[in-house]
This record gives C-alpha cells, structure tokens and sequence, in this order.
C-alpha cells in the first residue's frame, strides 16, 4: 500500500531583508525544520520549494502580509497555496519561550495548525490596492499643505512690517498669490524673509493641484472597483477608499458582516462580570475604517431623514449620543458589508436613467422635481460625476412606472 504523502504546515516571520520560515508536520505537530531566505523573488521561490520538500503543503501562516510579508503572501497564492495572516505571539508567550526569528516562525505555524489564526490573507493584486496606494500618496499631500500653511502663517506673524502691511489686508487666497510674486529687496532679513514666503505658496500651489489630481482619480477608482458602495448616503471617494482598503481586494474572506464590523472596531465587546450585564466601546479593529464610519453616521445624521427619525426616537428613549452613534456604526458597518460582498444586480447607471429619460422626452427639470431632488444633482448622476442608490432607484422607478 502506498504511504500517503505528509501534509505539512508552514510558519513564516517577515523582515525587510529575511524571512524565517518554519515546517510543522500538520498531523503530529513535530516541528521539521526552519530556515531563512532572502526578500526576493529568487528567495520566495526557495522558500516555497523548501516547505514543498517536506511534504504536502496544506497552509502558510505569514505575519505582516500587509507590510513586510506582502510580497511572499502574493508569490504563494499565485502558487495556488493557502495564505493565513498571523499577528505576532502575545507577550506571555515570548516570556516563556523567548524571542527569536525562529520561535516566531514556528509560533506562526502552530497559530495556523490550532485553529487560533483562521483569517485569509489579503490578495493586494486588484483595483482596491491601487486605490490605497492613490490613497496613501493623497493623505501625505494634505498633511504637508496643512503643514506648509501653518508656516506661511507663522512666518507672516514674525515678518518684517513693510512686508507685513503689503500682505496682511489680503484674503489668504490673495496672500499667496502676492507671496508668489514677491521679488529681492535690499533688507536681509525681509529678502530671506520674502524667498520663504514665496517658496511656501509655490509648494502649497504645488499640493492643492496634487490633491485635485489624486482626489479625482480615487473618486473614479472607488465608482469603478464598487458602485454600491459609493452610492450609499454619506459615503465619499476618500470614505469608500477607506473601506475598501480595510475590505481588500478580497472582502469575501470575512465571513459575516459581524466580522466586518469587528474589523472596523465597531462591534461592542461583553464586559460583564457577576450580577453586572454590559458591553464597552470597542477600541481594536481597523481606526481609519472606523473613522470612515463615523464620517458617514456624522453626514447621516445631518442630512438624512431617515436617520434623523431613528436619532430622535432613541434621543427620546433616554439614549445618549455616543450610544447613538455607536449604534448607527454598527449599521453602517452592516450596509458596506452588504455593498462590498453582495453588490445589488439591479442597480442602475447614469447612462441607463438618461436613456429612460430621453426615450419619454423628459426634462431634467420635470424628472427632477417628480423624484424630489435638484436638477443639477440628476444632471450629475446622469454623467456618473455624483453616485446615489436610493435617488438612482427613486428615479429608475418613477421613469419605468411613467412608461408603463
């Protein structure tokens, strides 16, 4: 009778320069070996011919797959191998057993070979990565304007008088636009002075165009990767983007909403303990996917009625509002779910709601005024400049039942 091969399960602790992979045979836990290769894809090549000696590879359990680890993780799914995202041992373990590159790597493969780490690994190789990488390089821009505006700000307070009187009448706008046409004077100190200030609105020039650029690539981006998600009530291009890095490119990997909401830091956690029963805020998960749900439950709360309705029925229930915002959270959060992973097929485009228009020889001023929005907002949503589900539906709805 012919042995069945071994199964083996893989551990991997990322460096920038070395990864140190771990074998474990995946029936009797017996560790089989460890080894360290580069960070290249000669060195990913090795490695996964390494594991493969041992056996039959079942999974892989790499830490760090959406920083040092990415690369590896995108070389093994692309050999068609499991990839399990590990966090790194907790610190009871590393007093009992130490620190080192190999212990770490075996901890890994015994996450996986337990059961304690379960969690697919993010593929990063399609549309949302490229987004998060727009995403990166907008929220980097932004931070330095702010930066060079409060120098510019802070420079002009300390100028020397003359210059001070020749800008400070002037509407920010104008003072840049003075500063950048600022030319050599005799005074040292108002020249150097002057060269700054001028160097300062040329960068902020510079950011604001390179903010622009980016902010309406991203908004194309995040319409074309989920058109579900974009169109839902205070969900914008800087939002969805935030959601859809936390999401991946793979949001099916999270099996429930519940898990999504977890992920978002949304979700209450049990502190209870005796006769007391309650639940406290969840700080874990995902920050920037939990700012971008607040963002949204903040424009709701604004502007839509329905959720001020909900707002002022639990306001009268004796509800507080951080209770109220944590408990739409959790609604949104299972809305972007529904969006990422299971996207409505009826939803219609821009183009689709022109052509119903047009082929009954209607207004954007009569659609408009039926459906209950501004015409320019129709305008928008025709041309795909503005995304809306509930107004694409309302007006999908009114122009279908009118030609009927």
């Amino acid at each position: 009778m012919t042995a069945e091969p071994r199964r083996v399960t893989g551990g991997v602790d990322t460096h920038a320069d070395v990864h140190v992979a771990a074998a474990l045979d995946s029936a009797t836990g017996r560790l089989l070996g460890t080894e360290s290769f580069s960070t290249t894809a000669a060195g990913y090549a090795a490695l996964l011919v390494w594991l493969q000696a041992f056996g039959e590879i079942e999974r892989v359990g790499v830490e760090s797959t959406g920083s040092w680890g990415a690369g590896l993780a995108r070389h093994l799914r692309a050999e068609d191998v499991e990839v399990i995202e590990v966090d790194r041992p907790d610190r009871k373990a590393r007093r009992f057993e130490g620190k080192s590159d190999p212990t770490d790597a075996v901890a890994a493969a015994r996450a996986v070979l337990s059961g304690r780490a379960t969690g697919a690994a993010k593929t990063r190789d399609g549309l949302v990565e490229a987004i998060r990488a727009l995403e990166v390089v907008y929220h980097g821009a932004v931070k330095d304007r702010t930066r060079a505006i409060n120098q510019f700000k802070a420079l002009l307070v300390t100028a020397p008088e003359a210059l001070r009187a020749n800008l400070r009448p002037l509407a920010f706008s104008a003072q840049l636009a003075r500063a950048r046409r600022l030319g050599p004077v005799d005074d040292i100190v108002e020249a150097e002075t002057r060269l700054a200030l001028r160097e300062l609105a040329g960068k902020i020039k510079f950011l604001d165009a390179q903010c622009d650029r980016l902010e309406a690539r991203i908004g194309e981006l995040t319409a074309q990767a989920s058109p579900a998600l974009v169109g839902l009530s205070g969900v914008g291009p800087h939002v969805a983007a935030q959601l859809l890095a936390a999401a991946g490119d793979n949001p099916h990997r999270m099996t429930s909403e519940a898990a999504f909401a977890k992920l978002c830091g949304a979700c209450p956690i049990p502190a209870s303990s005796g006769k007391t029963t309650r639940h406290r805020l969840n700080r874990g998960g995902d920050r920037r996917a939990n700012n971008a749900l607040f963002t949204i439950v903040l424009v709701r709360m604004r502007h839509d009625p329905t959720t001020r309705a909900y707002v002022a029925r639990r306001s009268a229930e004796g509800k507080t509002g951080k209770e109220i915002i944590r408990c739409l959270k959790r609604l949104v959060a299972r809305e972007v779910h529904q969006a990422l992973t299971n996207p409505p097929e009826d939803l219609p485009t821009g183009a689709e709601l022109r052509a119903l228009r047009q082929h009954q020889q209607l207004s954007l001023t009569a659609v408009a005024s039926a459906v209950g929005t501004a015409p320019i907002r129709l305008s928008k949503l025709e041309r795909g400049l503005v995304h809306d589900t509930r107004l694409a539906r309302r007006c999908c709805t009114w122009l279908i039942e009118r030609g009927a």
